[in-house]
């Protein structure tokens, strides 16, 4: 927890600087890609978690990793080393590109389905997710074959449960109490 706290203070700090630079698109391309990377690549996360590797030996990797990196992704680089913080870059990282669409004006809507969503009704549920916010939305997809059928929608904070598998809940809740 405390982990993602600082990863939130750091990637607000870094996108205030950004801003204030005018570098804030590339800043947010290094951030995606570093996010992605690291997500993908077990092994570095794991170099970049584990405490007996230096930390001049970490910054080297990320260095060769990513090499067209701007100097204010860089800059962050030797903050979070100099904090001892290095290993909080993913969530650092993920948390730049969440602030930096807040900031754009744009939103994630997250539908989850029990099958894959046809374009059609990603569309209709494009349609019902505009009527909510004002934002540009973007629509990302989760299968998840627990919920049984209809759907889970997220857009921002709230949420709307549409699925089987919680008014199955609800029906049973209903029984024992009765």
């Amino acid at each position: 927890m405390a982990g993602t706290r600082a990863a939130i203070r750091y990637a607000k700090a870094l996108l205030s600087l950004a801003l204030s630079e005018k570098k804030a698109d590339k800043v947010n391309d290094d951030m995606k890609a570093i996010a992605n990377t690291i997500s993908e690549n077990e092994e570095l996360a794991n170099v970049l978690s584990n405490s007996v590797i230096k930390t001049d030996v970490k910054k080297a990797a990320l260095l060769a990793i990513f090499p067209k990196l701007s100097n204010l992704t860089s800059g962050l680089f030797d903050l979070l080393i100099i904090n001892k913080r290095i290993d909080i870059l993913p969530a650092v990282a993920e948390k730049y590109s969440v602030l930096f669409d807040e900031h754009q004006g744009k939103e994630i809507a997250q539908v989850t389905t029990a099958v894959p969503l046809t374009k059609d009704l990603e569309e209709k549920v494009l349609a019902k997710v505009k009527t909510l916010t004002s934002k540009t939305v973007k629509l990302e997809s989760i299968v998840d074959e627990s919920i049984l059928g209809g759907f889970i929608l997220r857009v921002g904070d709230k949420q709307f449960d549409a699925s089987i598998s919680n008014k199955l809940n609800k029906l049973k809740r209903e029984l024992i109490l009765n």
